[in-house]
């Protein structure tokens, strides 16, 4: 790792909202982080399949509006949206669900923010069981890949079952568990539920059954 598991989480912005979509109530899950690099570098390192390689797994498709993109024992989806530099959308279609995903561009000083945002309907249920952090972790370890991947371009994607890569991750993931916990408590949640959702979410990330 070119960096620690502190500076990818202090690099990282999270909020949560709600919105509706075809007239259902949905939450949006957003996470952010500033590059320093250019939009159409950063667009160059999300859209060139031999990159995306690199910082997500394998993952195949026709990376085309119009195409679909499928990521190895992942997710898959349809290619909604290409606005070079600045815009993708794309449906995320997990476990027989399909939600959406915009991930915006910006120019930021001599750097470019990344913003993900999530959007589907979440049941209340699954809500309450694992809260947001069940998605926000996820897509803070995509930005981390990504940063991991735009410091060293040429390096093989990190590998999770590396014994110290595998301590950092986990370090890194309970700081944000917590974090996703605190930013559902602001937006109105109830702070125990929130919190004991965080724990349970940490634990199903790490493999820890201790935290359930």
């Amino acid at each position: 790792m070119k960096f620690t598991p502190s500076d990818h989480f202090d690099a990282g912005q999270r909020s949560l909202s709600t919105t509706t979509r075809d007239g259902q109530p949905m939450r949006v899950i957003t996470a952010s982080r500033t590059f320093d690099v250019t939009p159409e570098e950063l667009w160059d390192a999300l859209t060139m399949p031999e990159r995306v390689q690199r910082w997500l797994g394998p993952t195949s498709g026709d990376f085309k509006v119009g195409g679909r993109f499928d990521i190895e024992d992942n997710a898959s989806g349809d290619i909604l949206t290409c606005d070079k530099p600045t815009l993708i959308q794309v449906t995320w279609e997990y476990d027989g669900d399909t939600s959406w995903v915009d991930a915006t561009l910006t120019p930021s000083g001599d750097g470019t923010t990344l913003t993900v945002k999530h959007t589907a309907v979440i049941p209340l249920e699954w809500w309450e069981q694992f809260g947001a952090g069940a998605v926000g972790i996820g897509w803070e370890m995509v930005l981390m890949g990504i940063a991991e991947h735009l410091a060293a371009p040429d390096a093989p994607q990190l590998n999770p079952a590396d014994p110290v890569l595998r301590s950092r991750f986990n370090e890194f993931m309970a700081a944000s568990s917590v974090a996703w916990a605190d930013t559902e408590i602001a937006a109105g949640g109830d702070p125990d539920q929130a919190r004991a959702a965080a724990e349970r979410t940490l634990a199903s990330y790490t493999g820890d059954s201790s935290e359930t």
